[in-house]
């Protein structure tokens, strides 16, 4: 099997997938890197001694790619994914898709257009917790979901998400969306349908108030991250411009009759997402969610609190979000070969961006109910369909 030659496009903090994704002899190599930062091409050339590193997209277009990695900041995804769609190479586009509906649809219009394969990297969807809370419901273990509740404790948020361009809203438009398209789409997964309307609300409750401040160009979340950072109160080093929520909440009303919750909070002492599902027959909640943690099943009356009827032990590893990651990769590699169904969709991704912004709307609003824009249904179909060009 001849290796698919792998462009990358932005070499951030991300980076770590282009890495996975590059097995030379095994499927796949990365032959061309592309940032405009000088310190980015560096460490590139670092990493991938053979690759060419360039600051120029048309140059890394030329190389002839079988697909490209989008790995840029949120708000530049469009605007380098659609030019390799147009050029013909398979994409794949970092979560969230983008910043707006808009340029999320404009990408998902481009690859129909022109028949080039278009994957999403919700890894989320290959974590060992979630593809096991997926396998209960699918096989009927707590009867039809009517509800999901997520609570997001981003005890890392502070690092990861309020010393770079993350904190900007220019950029990231806000972590409802940036961190939270992962948990909607998830929401949106195990529930079975797409939010349809939606009502939030947030603060900016602590990182705000901080006035250590300063420029980080040229570093990455590794140059700083350290779980020595605490209390958050005491956070040095902040982004210049801080205009983001460090708190928020969003209600969800799916188009299927669910409801759902998510509440993140980016100060908390500990780092991990709770899920609890709630069907016609039982509920169940992850406790922990990497290897080794449980996700306890009730699916009998009982008085008061009580012991789960069934734990589930997670499997996976400790590498890449418990090998969800390598996974990911794996089946991004198979799609551009051969096509056909992943568990990733550009469908998905772009109503978890569209549940997200409109969510970030209400929170930055008065908090009303407002509903979220549907996706065409030819736009649906096509993907849906498994990206089958006519």
């Amino acid at each position: 099997m001849t290796d698919l030659r792998i462009g990358v496009i932005g070499y951030g903090n991300r980076g770590e997938i282009a890495r996975e994704a590059h097995r030379p002899g095994g499927g796949a190599v990365v032959v061309g890197i592309c940032d405009r930062d000088d310190g980015a091409r560096a460490r590139a050339r670092e990493d991938f001694s053979d690759a060419q590193v360039t600051g120029s997209l048309d140059a890394l277009l030329s190389l002839g790619l079988d697909a490209v990695m989008v790995l840029t900041p949120d708000d530049r995804h469009a605007d380098v994914a659609i030019p390799a769609l147009e050029a013909g190479v398979a994409v794949f586009c970092e979560k969230p898709l983008a910043t707006s509906i808009e340029d999320c649809d404009r990408i998902l219009e481009a690859a129909r257009r022109t028949g080039s394969r278009l994957y999403v990297g919700h890894n989320m969807r290959h974590m060992p917790v979630i593809t096991l809370m997926r396998r209960l419901i699918l096989e009927g273990r707590i009867g039809e979901v009517k509800a999901v509740w997520c609570r997001h404790f981003v005890g890392n948020g502070g690092d990861y998400y309020f010393k770079d361009w993350h904190a900007d809203r220019s950029k990231s438009l806000g972590l409802l969306l940036q961190k939270g398209a992962h948990d909607i789409d998830v929401i949106h997964w195990l529930a079975g349908g797409y939010s349809s309307t939606v009502q939030a609300m947030g603060a900016l409750a602590v990182y705000g108030a901080l006035t250590d401040r300063r420029d980080r160009s040229g570093e990455r979340m590794q140059d700083w991250f350290s779980l020595d950072n605490w209390p958050p109160s005491s956070a040095e080093g902040l982004n210049p411009v801080i205009d983001v929520e460090d708190i928020s909440q969003v209600n969800l009303a799916l188009d299927n009759g669910a409801l759902a919750s998510y509440q993140q909070c980016h100060f908390t002492p500990d780092y991990w997402r709770n899920y609890t599902v709630i069907g016609t027959e039982g509920r169940f909640e992850n406790f922990g969610d990497t290897a080794g943690s449980e996700v306890r099943l009730w699916n009998r009356r009982h008085e008061g609190a009580a012991p789960a009827d069934e734990t589930f032990i997670v499997d996976g590893g400790i590498e890449g979000h418990g090998g969800a990651d390598a996974l990911m990769i794996s089946e991004f590699l198979d799609f551009v070969r051969e096509g056909g169904d992943t568990l990733t969709s550009p469908v998905a991704a772009r109503n978890a961006v569209a549940a997200g912004v409109t969510a970030t709307a209400s929170l930055r609003g008065d908090g009303r109910t407002l509903p979220v824009p549907a996706l065409s249904d030819d736009l649906t179909s096509y993907f849906t369909s498994g990206q089958r060009p006519r």
